[in-house]
């Protein structure tokens, strides 16, 4: 997978017309116009089949995410959005929204080692012990909701990636 940058500066600003309302060229039309089709589940991810090979373009803001079964297919949209956009790429994809990958001609791996050692410093938890579940301790110190509602937020995202710890964050949930 490669990561790039695009920008279309094109139309943002018109100093003689300010009122007036602009057609931007976006990178959605020009991915339909190209025979994309938009995922069902995610509508940020685009698929073409060409022959036995598929290009996928996950779409992000500005960034833009693609990956495909042909190198040569994910050359060929290098080229024509960079006819169209100004873009610049930006190489091998390490990082995306708290996932860690890593390329290797096994496959691609991916890993949330990074977020979890983010989420024990944000919530100061690094020099915990670990404990086993003893129920709900009414008589304990009060806890910071805002601060505990976050922790939880945090461990559910976490679960994209780890359902081997789904029951035992949705049990903190309860609390």
């Amino acid at each position: 997978m490669k990561r790039s940058m695009f920008h279309n500066h094109l139309g943002f600003e018109d100093h003689k017309h300010p009122n007036h309302v602009y057609k931007l060229k976006k990178t959605l039309y020009f991915l339909l116009s190209h025979q994309y089709e938009r995922g069902n589940v995610d509508k940020t991810l685009f698929i073409k089949k060409v022959d036995s090979d598929v290009i996928l373009v996950q779409i992000y803001m500005d960034d833009i995410l693609l990956g495909s079964s042909n190198a040569k297919l994910c050359e060929d949209f290098v080229k024509a959005m960079q006819g169209e956009f100004e873009m610049s790429m930006m190489g091998e994809l390490l990082f995306f929204l708290g996932l860690q990958m890593k390329q290797s001609k096994k496959g691609i791996f991916v890993c949330q080692s990074k977020y979890c050692n983010d989420i024990l410093k944000k919530f100061e938890m690094e020099a915990c012990k670990a404990a086993g579940y003893k129920g709900v301790d009414e008589a304990g110190p009060e806890v910071d909701q805002t601060k505990y509602r976050g922790l939880i937020g945090s461990l559910l995202y976490l679960t994209a990636s780890r359902p081997d710890i789904m029951f035992d964050i949705c049990l903190c949930a309860r609390f």
